[in-house]
């Protein structure tokens, strides 16, 4: 296998700044949001971005795709939403005058062939609609009259979701969740960030304007594509990896998790870490690149048992305790 070369990792970090640039003019704070969700698109990963309404989850998805050159589409998820409305339907052609038979069947392609899919409020939407996007998710193509039809590429699903107290929302199923690579939790902002918000988004701008005018594209698709080949090159070493694959088994027997991660939550953790040092310029995971994506990569694998649930601990808290638990390699 090839090596990164020095010339490519300092290429790769400034592509990275500079789309984080990009981002960060229209999307106040959400440092850390805004850097996992380039880890997930570097690690060729989908991302679940989690939040009551109104803190810019949506913001962020339109911000990244007007940062680059890529075909992006949008579906907004409802209790009415049909799989055909996401992944396409066949539509009979007549017969034209003079010819044979009753026509011909046409295959119109839904809002899922695109490079950047924006499913919006995905768990309004039932279990049905939503297992629309597994095949999609997991292989790269649609399977439509029985042909499967690849994707473009690169490809990545940017899901936001309410809480699922939230009135009208369906959780996910445990199948579609596993296929997220990251899972974004949105906090309120600071004071000091939520003054900046206003001021950006309240002066002279209308109530339906979005502080998108300054976020010019940056990255084309071949960027993607080459920020994609270079995280598949980025060394692992195999004391790294057996530290993730520790720290998933630990939470299959943490105390307050009644389910556990899966191999699929120790794969995710090797990707984001290497995302991860490609963006800090190295060519090398460590073991704090594993530890620092331990949180989005593994809170939607588990689950937490009901007696934790009542005593009011969250997953967070016990992914925390699973993870200090786990004795870090000393490289």
């Amino acid at each position: 296998m090839s090596e990164i070369t020095p010339d490519e990792l300092t290429r790769a970090a400034g592509w990275l700044d500079a789309l984080r640039a990009q981002v960060g003019k229209a999307v106040v704070g959400q440092a850390e949001a805004i850097d996992q969700v380039l880890v997930a698109l570097v690690a060729s990963g989908h991302v679940l971005i989690e939040g009551v309404p109104g803190l810019g989850k949506t913001l962020l998805a339109r911000a990244l795709a007007q940062a680059m050159s890529l075909r992006y589409a949008r579906v907004q998820f409802t209790p009415d939403l049909m799989p055909s409305d996401i992944t396409g339907h066949s539509v009979l052609d007549p017969a034209g005058r003079g010819e044979s038979g009753i026509g011909t069947l046409r295959v119109h392609q839904g809002p899922v062939f695109t490079s950047l899919l924006l499913a919006d409020e995905i768990n309004r939407a039932p279990a049905k609609t939503q297992s629309a996007l597994l095949e999609v998710m997991q292989e790269y193509q649609v399977t439509l009259e029985g042909q499967a039809l690849p994707l473009p590429k690169p490809f990545m699903v940017m899901a936001t979701q309410n809480p699922i107290d939230t009135e009208g929302t369906y959780p996910l199923p445990e199948a579609q969740l596993d296929r997220f690579l990251l899972k974004i939790a949105i906090g309120f902002p600071s004071h000091e960030e939520e003054n900046a918000i206003v001021q950006l988004t309240t002066q002279h701008r209308a109530g339906n304007q979005f502080p998108l005018d300054a976020v010019v594209p940056c990255l084309a698709e071949a960027h993607v594509i080459e920020l994609q080949r270079l995280a598949c090159l980025v060394h692992a070493d195999a004391r790294v990896v057996d530290y993730a694959v520790r720290i998933a088994r630990a939470t299959r027997d943490w105390p307050g998790l009644s389910s556990g991660a899966g191999p699929r939550g120790t794969m995710a953790l090797i990707r984001a870490a290497r995302a991860t040092a490609l963006m800090r310029g190295r060519d090398f995971i460590t073991p704090d690149d594993v530890a620092k994506q331990a949180l989005p990569a593994l809170r939607h694998r588990v689950m937490i048992s009901p007696d934790a649930q009542l005593e009011g601990r969250g997953v967070d808290d016990l992914l925390r305790g699973a993870l200090d638990s786990v004795e870090a390699p000393r490289l």
